[in-house]
């Protein structure tokens, strides 16, 4: 068994789990854990655990890390072909809108649910928001 540094403090007992697998595991939907069991059960709401191998997952907090994910990548390739196309053509302003404003709403609906499960598989690689079997205390929240 491998030893981990968890915040600071040294934790013999939790074995490694592995990031890559499990980035991308969550990245094509399924289980962090197992890789057989589906991660969603709506466009981006997780199942409370995977029927498969009985994980958890009704605690993780992927927030808005997905969403800000998403706009820094589709910002990028849309932003970097716009110029491209731009710099290369003589299309007017609404043959622009009419391939990159599709091309946007696409690729972020696209991207987003295996973003999201890919931070998921994060959380559950490096045993973060309750994948570690601890509870979060949030500030400001008495029930935590």
């Amino acid at each position: 068994m491998q030893q981990q540094v968890f915040g600071g403090q040294q934790q013999s007992a939790r074995v490694v789990r592995p990031l890559w697998p499990a980035l991308k595991r969550g990245f094509f939907c399924r289980c962090p854990n197992c890789g057989e069991g589906k991660l969603f059960r709506a466009f981006t709401k997780t199942f409370d655990n995977c029927q498969v191998c009985g994980e958890e997952f009704h605690h993780h907090r992927a927030d808005d890390l997905p969403a800000y994910l998403v706009i820094v990548i589709v910002g990028h390739v849309v932003l970097g072909g716009f110029m491209g196309v731009e710099a290369t053509s003589t299309l007017t302003t609404w043959q622009h809108l009419a391939i990159w404003a599709p091309l946007t709403v696409i690729m972020s609906l696209a991207l987003l649910q295996p973003i999201k499960g890919a931070v998921v598989g994060l959380q559950w690689a490096y045993y973060m928001h309750g994948f570690g079997g601890e509870v979060d205390h949030i500030e400001g929240h008495p029930e935590t």
